[in-house]
Formats: C-alpha cells, structure tokens, sequence
C-alpha cells in the first residue's frame, strides 16, 4: 500500500513539472555543441559525425584556456566566471555557495538535479558539520544563472541537440574550474556529489579530472539519449524530438553526454564510486541505471551501490533520503585509495 502510494506521489511531481514546461522546437545548432564547427552543418548525418570525433577527442572536456582570475568569494558564495561564454548574460557568470567545515581535509562539490529552485542546507550543514566543506555549484541555467522570467531551465537539457551539449559541457568545466581552486586553496581530498541530470555531470568531471578521489552518483545511468526518450520528466523534449530524429541517432549524436563512453576513465584505480538508485524509478529507469552499472563493472570498477525500493522523487522522503544520507557518509568516510597506498 505504502509503496504503491509512492508511486502515485511521484506521478504528481512528475505532472506537476510537466505542467510548468512549455515544449521547445527541434534545433542542430552544432556551432555550439563543438567549437570551430561550421554553421553548414545542416544534416543529423554531419552533427552525429562531430559527436563521434568528440567522443573520441580526450580532450572535449579540457579547457584550452585554464584561467584563475576572476575568483570573488565573500558571505560564502563563490562566483567565477564560465570559460564558456552564452547569449545569456546570467549564465557566464558561475555562483557556488560554500559551507565551511574548518577542515582542509576533504571538500565535496554538488552538481543539483536538472530544475533545481533551490540549494539544499540540510546536507550542507550535516556534512560541514563532520569535517567536509560543501561546495553547491550552480549548473548552467539555474537558480542565480538561469534566464530572465525562465520558470525552467529549459536550456540546459532540451531538443536543442547542440545547446545541450554545450551545457553540459559547461557544467563540467565549470566544475573542473572549481576544483582546481579548491586544490589551489589547499583542499587535500576532493569529491563529488550529483543528482539526477546532477549525476551525468558529476560522473563526466570525475571521468576527466583525477584530482576527483571519490564521486557519488545519485539517480544516474549512462546514455542520457536513452533517458530522455524513456524517461517519465521529459516527455515533451520526446515530443519534440521523435517528428526529427530516431532514437539510433540521437544515442549517436549526445554520444558525448554517455558516461558508458569514459567507463574505463570511471574505472581508474584511485578514483571511488558510490551510486544510489531506485528501484521504481520512471524518470531514470532501471534498466538504463542497470546498464551503466554492468559497463562499470566491465571495465574494472567496483562501485558500492544502494539499491532503494522507492521513485525518482520519493528518494527525498523517509526512510530513503535518510539511507542514502547514512550511505554517503560512510562512503565519505572512507580513506581514499591513493592515501592507502601511501
């Protein structure tokens, strides 16, 4: 009874998100997806063979163009700008807010759920509280960097095939900016934490940076073509999507976005993964979460998984929430393995 009440609870959340969305129009826009790309690029064709060389490129995710300047910290916030300049002025500018733990020890950055109105304090302060500062990024488009009389954030995951790359692809420098100047202020031990669309990012910064010692992925899976097309959260970027595109070439074009491509860069020996799933989930569906956990395995990881009976967004009720909070902390907990071999 209670679980089939969860399941209802989550329908709501799901329909009362939807209601908020408007559906955007089917775009290309490869000039964005892939810097130097040229404006010709007019076929799915020629936008999934630039989405091959990035997939192939180690360095997609690197930024040319490393900067430390900039950096304003005051009151607890961050604020830096992006190494990736959009027409909106609001998301050039990246806002972090930082809880202080007075320990240099270990510092995890949070990359929110796609949506995200608001920061979450509670699990700032119960980590601050127990050595870790807490870094709360916000990713391209929301909260202090979405667009003026925006109710979503609609450009960051969208039928915009190349603006959605390009927004992912900011989020994780964006993140990988911070790190560097978390490490460059002495932060010993970094981790991340994301959530949802929060997870693919987090899991890309991982993948790309190895000053990540451990990465908590919550609600994630590998191909986010596949969760799109299949999940219950976006069924209008579908709607949009399936009049212009199959879903064969969709999982080619967003093949950067697919974590299952840096498997491998997951599995590296110094890096530990946790992931939290759930097991009714409708918005990221099991078998996708399922998939990516098998790829991990193939490529010679070992991430500790909690499997939770709940929805995408029951997780945040009790009793789930306060498992996978105890989960997380003993993950955290952990000595990192680089400080073992040591």
């Amino acid at each position: 009874m209670y679980r089939r009440w969860l399941d209802h609870w989550d329908e709501r959340r799901a329909r009362r998100g939807e209601e908020e969305k408007k559906p955007t129009g089917f775009a290309l826009d490869a000039e964005r997806a892939f810097p130097g790309a040229k404006k010709i690029t007019s076929s799915i064709e020629e936008f999934c063979a630039l989405a091959d060389l990035a997939v192939a490129d180690p360095a997609f995710f690197d930024d040319p163009n490393v900067s430390y300047q900039g950096f304003e910290r005051r009151d607890g916030w961050l604020k830096f700008p992006s190494d990736i300049s959009t027409d909106v002025e609001q998301n050039n500018v990246v806002s972090a807010k930082v809880t202080e733990s007075g320990s240099f020890d270990q510092a995890m950055v949070i990359f929110h759920h796609w949506n995200a109105n608001a920061r979450n304090r509670q699990i700032a302060h119960f980590f601050s509280r127990r050595g870790i500062t807490v870094v709360e990024i916000a990713m391209p488009y929301h909260l202090e960097r979405s667009r003026p009389s925006s109710v979503h954030a609609d450009y960051m995951l969208s039928p915009n095939l190349g603006r959605t790359i390009q927004s992912v692809r900011q989020a994780v420098l964006d993140g990988r900016k911070l790190i560097r100047w978390l490490k460059i202020e002495g932060y010993r031990e970094i981790s991340v934490l994301g959530m949802s669309l929060g997870s693919w990012v987090a899991g890309m910064v991982a993948a790309h940076d190895s000053a990540v010692s451990k990465a908590s992925l919550f609600l994630t899976a590998g191909s986010l073509a596949d969760m799109v097309w299949t999940g219950r959260a976006t069924r209008l970027i579908r709607d949009s999507l399936e009049p212009e595109i199959e879903l064969t070439d969709l999982r080619r074009a967003w093949g950067p976005l697919n974590l299952e491509n840096y498997a491998h860069s997951l599995a590296r020996p110094d890096l530990d993964l946790h992931v939290v799933l759930a097991k009714r989930d409708k918005v990221v569906l099991p078998e996708l979460s399922e998939r990516f956990m098998q790829a991990l395995k193939d490529a010679g990881a070992r991430p500790d998984i909690l499997r939770l009976n709940c929805g995408h967004y029951s997780l945040a009720m009790p009793p789930y929430i306060l498992l996978a909070g105890l989960s997380l902390k003993r993950f955290l907990s952990r000595a990192d393995k680089s400080a073992q071999r040591a």
